[in-house]
């Protein structure tokens, strides 16, 4: 099967994209002029003071800076990240629900470091727990869930592993649910896995995720700030949390959104509070100033007009399923250029939604997206008059070399 690819230089939010008129050439190409704007001069990334750090767009996926990010390091409380989404998961599979009330242990009761205070054989409710691992960084409210979800907190870390592969998180092991160091335990993740398993608690979660924002919670009379600072320095900043220990230093990961864009920055490894904020700062702003979440195209948009044999109609409109977005330096979307590839020959009957071919999206050479392009809508088989005028058309076309 022969393949051509139809050209196009610019992509324009909310515009037509590609339009090939139906005719007797086999492989329709076209260029629509444009003048592209000056490149934008990009300094150079700042230098972050941590053992590791990702920024990444939460959007697309892309990262826009790191360093180390995929050695696994000691997340300390970020751990409770992947504990909070798996009890997230279970109320939204129905195995939970906010108003359940989990019986504390002694074990719960006793862990160290951060606490909730929760008070030992009391119930206390999942929403509460949550906000005591989310906010107030609780190990104690970390291990009353994972014991009640998974009925000890050995058989939850099994079901961390399960959810980090299922997740794709390929640097990431867990001992247990709270981050805190031990001989018995310890617990791994990469900057990049943190990356990944934030940017799935904001996508996910929509309904759960403004946990992360509330900036205190009381429980047992006790009222504690939310251990992220960044939430009462920085009006963007709505996530996620907070970690130390010996072994990990201070860590961070922070979500934060602006003019459409929402990043995540992961510090791992810095020499204080004050440090693992400055340098996330050092991050967002570089990322919002120089970068952009550019929306290609919106669900079903049609891109390319392309004939079409055999069928009712003469012309099939190709498009994406999904709206695309892709990440690029600020300024620069009307300089995105998109190749779609095609067979040669197409015949009827199509069917709405079938792959028809790929298109590539590049900026400066460099391809930004790249994926499956679909028809819009079905065309049926013509009449046997039309597909026998359509197989000579085609026939007399060939002799000719055209």
């Amino acid at each position: 099967m022969h393949v051509c690819t139809i050209f196009r230089t610019t992509i324009r939010t909310g515009k037509p994209g590609l339009c090939a008129s139906a005719g007797a050439s086999a492989c329709v190409a076209l260029l629509f002029a444009s003048v592209a704007a000056a490149q934008a001069i990009i300094p150079r990334p700042p230098e972050i003071a941590a053992s590791s750090y990702v920024l990444m767009d939460a959007k697309t996926g892309h990262v826009i800076l790191e360093n180390n990010a995929t050695e696994a390091l000691p997340p300390a409380s970020l751990t409770k990240i992947m504990t909070a989404y798996i009890a997230v998961e279970e109320i939204l599979s129905g195995n939970l629900r906010m108003e359940d009330e989990v019986h504390v242990s002694e074990k719960a009761w006793r862990m160290g470091g951060s606490k909730m205070f929760i008070g030992v054989d009391t119930r206390v409710s999942v929403a509460d727990l949550l906000r005591g691992i989310i906010i107030q960084s609780g190990n104690d409210a970390s291990v009353a869930i994972a014991e009640h979800i998974a009925g000890s907190e050995d058989a939850f870390a099994d079901m961390m592993n399960q959810y980090a592969e299922a997740l794709g998180l390929e640097q990431s092991f867990f001992g247990n649910s709270s981050g805190l160091d031990s001989d018995e335990y310890q617990n791994f993740m990469s900057a990049r896995d943190l990356a990944l398993l934030s940017r799935a608690t904001v996508n996910n979660h929509p309904e759960h995720y403004p946990i992360y924002a509330e900036r205190e919670f009381t429980y047992n009379d006790i009222k504690q700030p939310n251990r992220n600072t960044l939430l009462f320095r920085d009006r963007n900043v709505d996530g996620l949390k907070t970690g130390w220990t010996e072994r990990a230093g201070y860590c961070l990961v922070t979500s934060a959104q602006r003019d459409g864009m929402r990043l995540i920055a992961v510090v791992m490894g810095t020499e204080s509070e004050n440090a693992r904020v400055v340098e996330t700062q050092k991050m967002l702003t570089y990322g919002f100033r120089y970068y952009e979440t550019w929306k290609v195209n919106d669900p079903g948009q049609p891109l390319a007009s392309v004939p079409i044999w055999s069928g009712v109609s003469d012309t099939l409109e190709l498009g994406l399923e999904e709206g695309v977005h892709v990440t690029i330096q600020r300024g620069r979307g009307e300089d995105l250029q998109a190749a779609i590839n095609v067979a040669e020959v197409m015949h009827a009957p199509v069917e709405a939604g079938q792959i028809m071919g790929t298109i590539d999206i590049s900026l400066d050479g460099a391809l930004v997206h790249s994926g499956e392009i679909i028809a819009l809508h079905p065309v049926a088989p013509g009449s046997f008059v039309k597909r026998m005028t359509d197989w000579f058309s085609l026939r007399f076309s060939s002799l000719l070399g055209d």
